[in-house]
């Protein structure tokens, strides 16, 4: 036999787990000692659904005096009242007064109820499950019994129900997500939960929060943050957590809790848990975290992702640098708003985030911490919109402070260059919306397949910050040298797409080709998207050796270029069908903005584009 004690947090209950113990354990006939009378309202007790045991105090609570047990209890071990009633509770059951005297002894001397479980084992299984409540009344200790018979099945539902709940398992299966109910301490679990925790149904799960009793230490305080919030009348309540299963896995869990008070004053909690583990990667919580990656080092450009929501917000690491706080300590709030200097600004701020006005576009100072001494200068940019009948929000941050000064210093100079600098800025935000704008078409073409739109807005992200560090670093926004920036891109193309092994990349590139950003920029995206589209389609054999994709720049004349870019792959069979795809529309758009022409060639094998665009085109840099 083994007994093991345990307080259980979440319950506000004391657990007494019981192993392999026999009636001989508990039960040691004993003579009377005592003439004591049935309490009055004793056959009342007799004939209520629950178990009430009634103790006399002895000795000031030394030790009880049993005036009746409950008839489980006695039936357990084959008695009557007449072979309990006037026994010590020491004797009659020494192992009983063992495990309850200091509990008893507790309630007689502070009148203050306790609550106490007990779980019976025999080896591995559950064989018995009591939840007691003692409680002083009439100069007595009543202990108050609901047992649970673990062997009794849960009547068969019918077949429609069964069909219901299979259906809604196997969504949980491949989504992921499970869901429970708690009504009067008492759970309700989804099977989606016993996929998540890695084990099949247990006959106690019902009595216990399976999930949060896994919760690692670390993360135990955010359990009692979760608790605290869902005790309120009415709260909802959105967390990340991490769990180690029974098999040692470590998952990373989503937790979104509803609570309510019922008429009764029964509290209510509802909750939805979805497994976020292969997203998080223990330093991001969703799929979309993959759209950061696109601006992981950049110091200067920062994406706001949902900056209007208090919970479920997520920037890039620029941010971070801008605030001089480490991500772990930040607490996003509205006291961020203090630090801005222009108090104008901070109420059109609050306006987008109240609803009054759907975006913000502004330049200005920031004070880090309130610090005077220490101002940054930024172009932040918020847009709030809705998708999915719910309300979502998406920023830009610039960090312009170098640039802002380096402009004063030239007023002084040279003005043209003031406003060279100024036009990159906003270049810089017209892009990011540009991007904006792919994300809603894609998001109504590929609603089904938010896996493409992450991969396409991570290659286009990560292109725009090569031309933005290259055109920082260069100063010239008039003329960017195409070759270099081409040697560049080909290098990195492997960072930021999912290339398949064996392909190799060709570039050509005039060695006189320079080009305003206004034509760089359209032209990088365009490339992207044909490249996007063969490596996806033009190789379906990955056995095939000599994979390749090439790209032909030359000036044609002074005013004319002309990009041929091809693959040796298999060629498009529907050459009409391609024209209607979502990827050939943006490639239209963009060749629209540089004034070119697009078309497809005729080839032996694979497929090629010729894109003829002139170098002079109408454009905001004078």
């Amino acid at each position: 036999m083994r007994i093991e004690r345990e307080y259980r947090f979440l319950e506000n209950i004391d657990e007494i787990r019981i192993y392999n113990a026999s009636k001989k354990d508990f039960y040691k006939p004993t003579p009377q000692e005592f003439d004591i009378e049935d309490i009055t309202i004793q056959e009342f007790i007799n004939n209520l659904p629950i178990e009430i045991h009634t103790f006399i105090p002895y000795n000031e609570g030394e030790d009880f005096i049993i005036q009746s047990l409950g008839s489980f209890t006695l039936d357990r071990y084959d008695s009557t009242q007449d072979d309990a009633k006037g026994r010590r509770l020491s004797k009659l059951s020494p192992l009983f007064y063992e495990i309850l005297h200091d509990d008893l002894l507790g309630v007689y001397l502070r009148r203050k109820p306790k609550n106490i479980r007990f779980v019976y084992y025999d080896g591995k299984k559950l064989t018995k499950l009591s939840t007691a409540r003692i409680v002083y009344d009439m100069e007595r200790i009543f202990i108050i019994t609901n047992n649970v018979d673990t062997n009794i099945n849960k009547r068969d539902e019918d077949n429609s129900s069964r069909i219901d709940e299979d259906k809604s398992n196997m969504m949980e299966n491949f989504s992921q997500t499970g869901s429970y109910y708690n009504l009067h301490g008492k759970y309700t679990w989804s099977q989606g939960v016993y996929n998540i925790i890695n084990r099949p149904k247990e006959e106690a799960d019902d009595f216990y929060n399976i999930v949060f009793d896994l919760v690692i230490p670390e993360d135990q305080h955010i359990v009692d943050k979760i608790f605290t919030t869902t005790n309120k009348e009415t709260s909802q309540c959105n967390e990340i957590i991490r769990i180690t299963t029974n098999d040692g896995a470590l998952k990373v869990l989503e937790v979104n809790i509803y609570s309510y008070f019922d008429e009764s004053g029964i509290i209510i909690r509802q909750g939805l848990i979805n497994d976020i583990t292969q997203q998080h990667h223990y330093e991001s919580s969703k799929p979309v975290d993959f759209l950061l990656d696109g601006f992981k080092n950049s110091k200067k450009l920062a994406l706001l992702i949902e900056p209007l929501n208090k919970t479920h917000y997520k920037f890039s690491k620029g941010f971070y640098y801008l605030i001089e706080k480490d991500y772990e300590e930040y607490d996003h709030s509205s006291k961020i708003l203090e630090n801005i200097v222009e108090k104008d600004a901070a109420k059109r701020i609050r306006k987008v985030y109240d609803g009054e006005i759907s975006k913000i576009d502004e330049i200005l100072t920031y004070r880090v911490d309130g610090n005077p001494n220490n101002e940054k200068i930024v172009d932040l940019y918020i847009e709030r919109f809705e998708y999915n009948d719910e309300v979502h929000s998406l920023g830009f941050l610039t960090d312009i402070t170098e640039e802002m000064k380096k402009q004063e210093k030239l007023i002084e100079s040279n003005e043209l260059q003031l406003i060279l600098i100024k036009e990159i800025h906003h270049r810089v935000k017209n892009n990011l919306q540009v991007l904006n704008s792919f994300l809603n078409l894609e998001k109504r073409a590929y609603r089904n397949d938010p896996d493409i739109i992450i991969e396409h807005m991570q290659a286009r992200l990560t292109s725009l910050a090569l031309l933005h560090e290259k055109t920082y670093a260069t100063k010239d926004f008039k003329n960017i040298n195409l070759k270099d920036y081409m040697i560049d891109y080909d290098s990195k193309t492997g960072g930021f797409m999912d290339i398949p092994e064996g392909i190799e990349f060709e570039t050509h590139v005039d060695d006189d080709l320079n080009l305003t950003i206004d034509l760089i920029t359209p032209l990088l995206l365009i490339i992207d998207e044909i490249t996007m589209n063969a490596i996806k389609h033009a190789f379906p054999d990955k056995t095939i050796p000599n994979k390749k994709i090439t790209k032909e720049i030359t000036k044609i004349d002074d005013n004319t270029v002309r990009l041929i870019i091809k693959d040796n792959g298999v060629g498009i069979k529907d050459k009409k069908s391609i024209s209607k795809n979502l990827g050939c529309e943006i490639i239209k758009s963009l060749t629209k903005q540089i004034s070119g022409k697009i078309s497809l060639m005729d080839c032996e094998n694979g497929t090629a584009y010729k894109l003829v665009f002139p170098i002079k085109i109408k454009h905001t840099i004078q």
